[in-house]
């Protein structure tokens, strides 16, 4: 069993998983690429980790806390990055030069096409050690940063799929880390954990469509029951058909959003909208403040785009994902497919779907 874990990223996530680790008994360092963002929690030796009752709490020493990723990673048995995703290739070019054999890098989520793009820049980047990598489907914590050396846990989620890339090593991850996170459980492989991205319907095209308002009010509005209107919901629907014909093009059988919601809150509706509206757990979230957001500058590119771009690929009409992707570039003055994981961009061009799923399982190609 593992006992030596490195958390990369000290934001919400990041801060609450290095003091969740840490208060279990586990050996834990923690980077961040700015030091002055973590020179509190140095200094202290540590973070202070608040949760509701009967969660986990108190002074959580840690390792190494540092902004040197040699110093972080060396000797440490698992890495879980914890970064929106946008970050995942300057983390991999980072690490490569420093990754030792038996190492498991873990991605807190992936997103879509994560783990994928991680293993090609290690590779790029020199690393020819052998290091396993896996993705998380969702983030297993509800968290946020009280303070500079403060984090607070409002949830931690009862399961959550997980894959290595190939999927032939997903049990030795899941065995690795069952000691500290027994919720994770096996995801297919990193097709279907990435096919699975439901930040990649909700998130952008409700914040892209309900722009106005963000900008207007600041956000102060609820995000999923004000901004969710019949027209907007029915913007979702036609995404989420988009994905999950993306994913049966490539061989798999993605959730659809009413499946997952269903699944995740145990809420039910005849259509989006209704299934929306009777979360209770959605009343109350207010909209982002502004337009610069992680639900676009990473959900588009990170997303929307790896799915578009394997949908296009494989001969799947994505006119919706398009449409929304092509808003997101005005709007930030970007050019988010550039930016984004499209097959050309992950080495997957040439490639059928035969050979895609045999690298995705086992590691090679024929």
């Amino acid at each position: 069993m593992t006992k030596t874990f490195a958390v990369i990223g000290a934001g919400h996530g990041g801060k609450a998983m290095a003091a969740h680790l840490a208060l279990m008994g586990f050996k834990v360092n923690l980077f961040n690429r700015t030091a002055d963002h973590i020179e509190i929690i140095k200094k202290r030796g540590g973070i202070e980790l608040e949760s509701p009752e009967g969660g986990p709490h108190g002074f959580a020493e840690l390792g190494v806390v540092t902004s040197n990723m040699e110093e972080a990673i060396k000797d440490m048995e698992v890495i879980m990055v914890v970064l929106p995703s946008s970050a995942h290739a300057d983390v991999a070019q980072a690490m490569a030069p420093h990754l030792k054999n038996g190492q498991i890098v873990v991605l807190h989520p992936g997103r879509t096409c994560g783990a994928l793009e991680f293993v090609k820049v290690m590779r790029e980047n020199g690393c020819t050690t052998d290091v396993t990598v896996a993705e998380a489907e969702t983030f297993i914590y509800a968290s946020r940063a009280d303070g500079p050396a403060q984090a607070r846990i409002f949830r931690i989620k009862e399961a959550v799929p997980l894959a290595a890339l190939p999927a032939t090593r997903t049990q030795l991850v899941l065995d690795a880390i069952c000691g500290a996170y027994p919720q994770f459980i096996d995801g297919v492989n990193v097709l279907h954990t990435g096919m699975n991205n439901m930040g990649a319907i909700f998130h952008p095209a409700l914040t892209l469509l309900n722009m106005g308002w963000i900008e207007a009010t600041h956000g102060d509005y609820q995000f999923y029951i004000d901004g969710v209107t019949p027209s907007v919901a029915r913007m979702l629907e036609v995404l989420d058909r988009e994905r999950v014909t993306v994913a049966s093009a490539l061989g798999l059988r993605a959730r659809t959003s009413l499946e997952w919601l269903k699944l995740a809150y145990n809420t039910e509706g005849e259509n989006l909208h209704d299934a929306i509206h009777n979360q209770p757990g959605y009343y109350g979230i207010k909209a982002p403040s502004t337009l610069q957001h992680r639900y676009l500058f990473e959900d588009v590119p990170m997303s929307l785009v790896p799915i578009a771009s394997l949908g296009k690929r494989y001969g799947v009409s994505v006119n919706g994902m398009e449409s929304m992707i092509r808003i997101a570039s005005i709007i930030h003055r970007t050019d988010y497919w550039r930016r984004g994981r499209t097959v050309e961009k992950l080495g997957l061009a040439q490639w059928s779907v035969s050979e895609i799923t045999r690298f995705v399982q086992e590691g090679k190609v024929d």
